[in-house]
């Protein structure tokens, strides 16, 4: 079975030009047609954001049929945090803590992607991350959502995938996933430190949106975002994985 995934952080749907318009977001997204999406940044009754509900707002233009939300940050007035839509039904879904000191709260949405094409079924666990900007508080962060019950109890041979904004300049993080059996979709090259530049999305020079999985999935494709659109619309760039997911994976 084929899997289109999409990971974006989408910066409350305010472009490099400062202005809100979400409607670019969903011109971005509808244009690369993914599965499923996994958002950061998603703001929810927030001033700067006219008081939307992004995560509602993106699932109802795209109608995707199916989301997960976890609110991590909560200003004054709103929140915001990691939405993930799914064209597919989600069974399970929990909200985990990795704040672990640092000023910005910080969290991993994980949802459980129930996946069928009429034929055969293949259930998916998802977590779909944001980190901390700094490098000794991510890798505390990664090791404590791999200790987690969420990820810790999933069978080695379950398909698990794990993406979003990690702020991973220099790629340090690949190494702890690789302790928990994953690799790396979003390397340029197989092998490479570096992994497919995404940040700052006018002229990206870093790749700080990644993904991770393991299980019975099979690399088909990944490239980021060339639309001209998406050099503006966030200051991020999106990242497109393709899988080939094996049939009748279930739990």
């Amino acid at each position: 079975m084929q899997l289109r995934l999409l990971t974006y952080n989408i910066h409350k749907a305010i472009g490099v030009d400062r202005k809100f318009d979400p409607q670019r977001t969903v011109e971005i997204l509808r244009h690369h047609n993914a599965d499923i999406l996994l958002l950061q940044e998603v703001d929810r009754g927030v001033p700067r954001s006219g008081h939307v509900d992004l995560a509602a707002y993106l699932e109802r233009k795209l109608e995707y049929g199916y989301r997960a939300v976890g609110m991590n940050v909560y200003l004054k007035k709103g929140q915001y945090g990691n939405a993930t839509l799914s064209r597919f039904p989600i069974g399970r879904q929990h909200n985990i803590d990795l704040t672990n000191g640092g000023r910005i709260r910080r969290g991993a949405q994980h949802a459980r992607i129930e996946m069928h094409n009429g034929k055969s079924q293949v259930c998916i666990d998802v977590f779909n991350v944001h980190l901390s900007l700094t490098a000794r508080l991510r890798r505390v962060q990664v090791r404590h959502l791999l200790a987690t019950s969420d990820l810790a109890r999933l069978p080695a041979e379950a398909p698990c995938i794990v993406g979003g904004d990690m702020n991973d300049w220099r790629g340090e993080l690949k190494r702890v996933f690789r302790t928990a059996g994953f690799q790396c979709a979003t390397n340029r090259r197989s092998g490479s430190r570096w992994a497919i530049k995404t940040f700052p999305s006018f002229a990206p020079t870093s790749g700080l949106d990644k993904i991770f999985y393991r299980g019975p999935l099979s690399l088909r494709h990944v490239f980021h975002s060339r639309l001209k659109l998406a050099r503006v619309a966030s200051d991020h760039l999106p990242v497109i994985c393709e899988f080939e997911a094996e049939d009748g994976t279930r739990r």
